[in-house]
């Protein structure tokens, strides 16, 4: 029996009505991320990443021109996963292909058991859910599970290497952590889930809350692949993230930061935001920007956001706090003013949704 049976094995026994999980196998393995052969036809609709605004926690929409759907983690356990839910209802969201747990923790898994009830109940289901294998006692985690379990929903435990499955073949979605034999097996965020996506010539990177250890890690093992235009700031903009190395080694065009406006931990801290400053890095908060939507063609990135913000990483706490309600019709805002971080002004783009951003640029 391999070594993510056995993990799986490990997991069903947290739920408090233990049983054996019968669909359950390892994930599937295609390391081939070229698009050389990627017909034309796939760059005809953009590819969408919405970053949902969701407090103190993380909760990413990824649409791909297929229509095929990846949530990455749902925001912390209080909400119980009903601001993702809004907004995905208000994008019409009817199937959840792929649900990415990053890890256990709460902050990250607080909307996972709501999610996948409600989809398995009364929309169009879970395609597959992604997990570290390594499991955490709480609460939201036992709950998580049990949903997995209820609704016989496939769950993979999956690891460096692996990609999850488009249709679309010019979107790719390849797991870079956890390592395949991690020297740190019970260690929820060293064991996080880290996926690279990319889009034709575009690409962006999902770290959860890796800190500097996984860092180091990715740039010994993927650090060609590493040059990104997105990056989805580690642990929430902490500073235990974000290494000078890691920065330099991905270059991007611009940072997400997925946290609070007050948040308990201090994040974003001032050395990550003084580091993207230094490198020009344009910084999107939700706090100050609210929810964010991501748009690829496959060459460029364009960017709509709830409120006209600044991107500058050392001016971000100056700018009011919104709301986190992505749900809500959006106020008119002016485009996003040029900076010399590489957004420009790009032609206001017409809301499609009650909950569109509508503050747009373009990344160069």
């Amino acid at each position: 029996m391999d070594r993510r049976r056995l993990v799986l094995i490990g997991l069903v026994l947290l739920v408090s009505s233990a049983g054996c999980l019968s669909n359950v196998d390892p994930a599937p393995t295609d390391n081939d991320t070229g698009t050389d052969d990627t017909p034309t036809d796939d760059f005809n609709e953009a590819l969408e990443i919405h970053t949902i605004n969701v407090g103190q926690a993380d909760a990413t929409l990824i649409i791909a021109p297929s229509g095929e759907t990846m949530l990455i983690d749902s925001g912390d356990w209080p909400n119980d996963g009903r601001t993702v839910l809004a907004y995905l209802d208000a994008h019409d969201i009817d199937r959840i292909d792929h649900l990415v747990t990053t890890h256990g923790h709460a902050d990250h898994i607080g909307g996972h058991a709501a999610i996948i009830e409600h989809y398995e109940t009364e929309r169009n289901g879970i395609g597959a859910v992604w997990d570290s294998g390594v499991p955490h006692d709480s609460a939201a985690y036992d709950r998580y599970l049990t949903a997995i379990e209820e609704h016989d929903v496939t769950l993979y435990t999956t690891q460096e290497g692996d990609e999850i499955p488009f249709d679309n073949e010019a979107t790719h979605a390849t797991v870079l952590n956890p390592p395949a034999n991690s020297d740190k097996p019970d260690d929820l965020d060293y064991n996080g889930v880290v996926v690279l996506l990319e889009f034709g010539e575009t690409s962006a990177l999902f770290t959860g809350d890796a800190g500097a250890d996984v860092e180091d890690r990715l740039l010994d093992a993927h650090g060609d692949d590493l040059d990104v235009d997105l990056y989805h700031a580690g642990h929430h903009g902490s500073k235990t993230s974000s290494t000078s190395e890691f920065l330099d080694t991905l270059a991007p065009q611009a940072t997400i930061i997925s946290s609070a406006y007050d948040s308990q931990y201090g994040h974003p801290h001032e050395e990550s935001l003084a580091a993207f400053a230094e490198r020009d890095i344009a910084a999107y908060w939700t706090a100050v920007h609210g929810t964010m939507i991501f748009e690829s063609d496959g060459e460029t990135w364009t960017v709509a956001t709830q409120t006209n913000a600044t991107t500058d990483p050392l001016a971000l706490r100056e700018e009011p706090e919104v709301e986190a309600e992505p749900a809500s019709p959006p106020t008119e805002q002016e485009p996003i003013a040029a900076r010399t971080t590489g957004v420009s002004l790009l032609q206001e783009r017409r809301s499609t949704s009650p909950s569109a951003a509508v503050a747009t640029g373009v990344i160069a």
